[in-house]
Order: structure tokens, then sequence, then C-alpha cells
């Protein structure tokens, strides 16, 4: 058993653990946590790195969030600026216009539960890659040493391993390559093959 929290567009290295995956569990009885990739992704942009957060709608009289039960924000339209983010940043990657349609109504709503949201993001990602994308959700909270534990690769903060095999990236002659951005930048970039690229990735628990 392989265990993950569901993320907003996985970084590359948390697609190719799942996809390497023969057992794979959601986590879906967390509580929310801040600095995290639950509701955040990384894009490389005309300036670097760019980081996309889905606002959090909070209740202090609730106490903790659990994140099955954590909502957006909708003051602002947050959906359609990280369409537009999107847009602008890989417009002229090799794969975007073929991507394009079947990723732009995951950015239709402002209102979303996050990780049901998530977990449909997941199941969209895989079916673009062309992988069997089984999965089990967690029904009570599990501690860790229930198997192989990666829900550490949803934490923005982790402790960064080496960099990854690099590709061509839209932005690549400005500023380098960038690792581990999120799973969409391999998809832009590198599109049918992508799937090849992820199962090759090694994995260190």
């Amino acid at each position: 058993m392989d265990l993950f929290l569901p993320t907003y567009f996985p970084s590359i290295r948390q697609m190719a653990a799942m996809v390497q995956s023969k057992e794979l569990v959601f986590e879906c009885q967390d509580n929310y946590q801040k600095q995290t990739y639950r509701n955040r992704m990384s894009i490389a942009h005309a300036q670097g790195v760019l980081l996309l957060s889905i606002p959090i709608k909070h209740n202090k009289i609730q106490g903790r969030l659990k994140t099955q039960t954590t909502q957006s924000e909708t003051d602002f339209p947050w959906a359609s600026q990280h369409w537009k983010s999107i847009q602008t940043a890989y417009r002229s990657s090799p794969f975007f216009e073929y991507y394009e349609d079947e990723l732009s109504d995951l950015f239709a709503n402002d209102s979303v539960f996050l990780q049901e949201h998530n977990l449909k993001i997941y199941q969209r990602l895989i079916e673009l890659l062309g992988h069997s994308g089984h999965f089990k959700r967690s029904t009570n909270y599990l501690p860790k040493g229930s198997g192989s534990d990666f829900r550490f690769l949803a934490n923005i903060k982790q402790i960064q391993e080496a960099p990854l095999p690099e590709y061509t990236q839209v932005f690549h002659t400005e500023h380098g390559f960038i690792s581990n951005l999120s799973v969409i930048d391999l998809l832009f970039n590198l599109g049918p093959q992508s799937l090849s690229y992820l199962q090759n990735i090694t994995i260190i628990n």
C-alpha cells in the first residue's frame, strides 16, 4: 500500500510515485495544513517559477479544518486567473493545444471542495497520461508505518532530492531547467512521452 495526499496538479515527483504505485491509497481523513501542495502548484513562467494557490475559506469557530470539508474562497476569480496564467506560460509549448480543451473545464468554477477537486484533477491527468489510475480512499486517518508513506511529497518545504532528468521547457533558454514543477509542465512540453518519463524516475521513500 502506497499512501499519498491528493494535491492540486501534483508535482512531477509525486506524479511519478503515483504512476509507479501498485496499490495507491489517498489519505482522505487528514487535517488541512497550510504551506502544502494541497492547494498549490508551481509552473514555469517568464519570471521563473510561479506559484498558483487556491484561496481557502477558513472558519475560526470550527477550529481545525478537515481537508475533505475544506472549500475555496470565492471573493475573487482565482480559477480563471490560474487558467490565464497557465495559458500565458504554456501557449507556445509543443503540446498545449493538444491538452488545452481537456484541462480548461477544471478551471471553470471558483467554488470547489478542495479534496474532491484534487481527486478529479488526478483522474483527468491519469487519462491524459494514458495510465490506469485505480486508487482507494482511506476511511480513517492512517498513521506512519501503514505501508509506503509518500504524504511528505505534498509538503512544499520538503528537502529536495537530486534534480530530475532534464527535458526542454518553454523558458529553458532564460532560466535553465527548473526541476519538479507541476506535472502539467511535463505534459505541455513532452506530451505523449510524459508517462515514460514518469515511469523512469527513481523514487526514494
